[in-house]
């Protein structure tokens, strides 16, 4: 017995099936974590994806815009995609957006919101709350007189200077937003060019202060931030800067100073090291790793290797401390001195992505990777071998694995009630969600993580109420 809903469910992924096909650049190993992949061409097209294991498209999104770069899965079945928008805002490189949209599953515009004016403008990435703010990578453009009023050489100063922002923007109704908080990097220079002129000192004596001079080129875009995420128990934000081949952290806390908290990469940067020290090489896509996946606290980063010759994907262990500083030794850089873990050779052969790309870990301790000039995706286990892979045949930001049974997708690609996904809502399923109503922590009884249906933690008449209206449906 299965309820309308569900049968509405089940017809919705076959005629996805039927329309788009099996396609054939798909190789798939042993356990591959389960199910769906969320990406958006970058390039020459508008349209938001999101494939199933065997390589079908179950599910596109429209849009009347390219992507900025990167789209994000949100309650519903709707997304959250950054637009390069050209008709906002008066300058931009690589990674401009401009415009963020929510897109709803049936592919309604839920939402639309320029961010981008005369001397500023959203690119690369952004990052949903857990409040349902968003977080935006921005540029600022600063004059050539206000860049060297401010410590830099003059030599290396071309007509602006971008700098970076953090805007947190809540979003309201079809098309407003508004700036609940931000975070400015020309707040926080350091510069021991002119010492008559603000933020003069060492900038070994500031690791916390970004160096005006350190990458100094004519081309404006000097820091290119190009990565961002968001820790909610430690209320911190990763940045990926990639020109100088660092991640920082800072504090989302509005009474914390703004200054960078912790940063690794490139010592250099901050006149603490050498080019042996180097360990990150124009790196994208910094990710914390999250509860209940191997290595949870810990840090991800596609380390795309330019100028060292081969890409790598790492695991890093920061020094973080009980109050959510960072160990730092005085003239020292910070730790750690290597990677917790890499993989730099994908079954045997070493791999390289020049540009953008990404890595995601996975629940069963895969890595999903996004090799962007190709729009080559492959999970890997912990071994480096392949466990899965598709090439999509275009230029792809990064991507992203959804859980088979993420709730955000229920009633739109799996039926909650069809506890053992055969496809049909039964006496199998029931006896399944009796045993568990009621019962212990779902946690550690196998299939009761199923059957709380509205995932607070406990089977309860919620639940029940939810699986009876599937099991007794028209």
């Amino acid at each position: 017995m299965i309820s309308f809903a569900c049968h509405r469910t089940a017809a919705r992924t076959l005629a996805a099936l039927l329309i788009s096909g099996m396609l054939s650049n798909v190789t798939q190993g042993a356990d591959p974590h389960p199910e769906w992949t969320l990406y958006s061409p970058y390039v020459g097209s508008t349209n938001t994806y999101l494939l199933d294991l065997a390589g079908t498209i179950v599910q596109t999104w429209p849009s009347s815009f390219t992507p900025g770069a990167s789209v994000y899965l949100l309650e519903e079945g709707a997304i959250l995609r950054t637009c390069r928008d050209l008709s906002v805002g008066t300058f931009g490189g690589p990674g401009r957006g401009g415009r963020l949209q929510r897109i709803a599953w049936d592919g309604t515009v839920e939402w639309s919101y320029p961010v981008a004016g005369e001397d500023f403008v959203q690119h690369h990435d952004v990052e949903v709350l857990p409040n349902g703010n968003i977080l935006a990578i921005v540029w600022e453009r600063y004059t050539n007189a206000e860049a060297i009023a401010a410590g830099r050489n003059p030599a290396s100063t071309g007509i602006s200077v971008w700098a970076e922002a953090i805007l947190e923007i809540e979003p309201s109704g079809a098309s407003g937003g508004t700036t609940v908080w931000s975070w400015h990097a020309w707040d926080w220079l350091v510069q021991d060019f002119d010492p008559g002129l603000p933020n003069y000192g060492d900038p070994a004596d500031f690791p916390g202060r970004i160096d005006i001079n350190f990458a100094a080129t004519v081309n404006p875009d000097w820091l290119h931030c190009n990565g961002i995420d968001y820790n909610e128990e430690l209320d911190q934000i990763v940045l990926s800067c990639h020109n100088f081949d660092e991640i920082w952290i800072i504090s989302h806390a509005p009474a914390d100073s703004g200054e960078l908290l912790y940063r690794w990469g490139n010592p250099q940067a901050y006149g603490r090291g050498s080019a042996s020290d180097q360990r990150l090489f124009a790196q994208h896509d910094p990710k914390w790793i999250p509860e209940g996946v191997p290595g949870a606290g810990n840090l991800t980063v596609f380390n795309n290797g330019v100028g060292r010759g081969y890409s790598s994907i790492d695991e890093i262990t920061p020094p973080v401390n009980p109050d959510g500083t960072y160990h730092l030794e005085p003239s020292q850089p910070y730790g750690p001195v290597d990677v917790t873990w890499t993989c730099d050779e994908i079954d045997g052969e070493q791999f390289f992505a020049m540009v953008m790309s990404g890595v995601q870990r996975l629940p069963n301790g895969n890595h999903l990777i996004c090799l962007a000039q190709d729009g080559h995706f492959i999970e890997v286990d912990e071994t480096c071998s392949t466990a899965w892979d598709y090439e999509s045949g275009s230029v792809v930001f990064k991507a992203s694995r959804i859980d088979a049974r993420d709730p955000r997708l229920a009633g739109l690609l799996f039926c909650p009630s069809d506890l053992d996904g055969d496809g049909d809502v039964d006496l199998t399923d029931f006896n399944t969600f009796a045993g568990c109503m009621d019962g212990p922590d779902v946690a550690v009884v196998s299939g009761c993580e199923l059957a709380d249906i509205d995932t607070d933690g406990d089977v309860d008449l919620a639940d029940f109420a939810a699986f009876q209206e599937a099991f007794t449906g028209p």
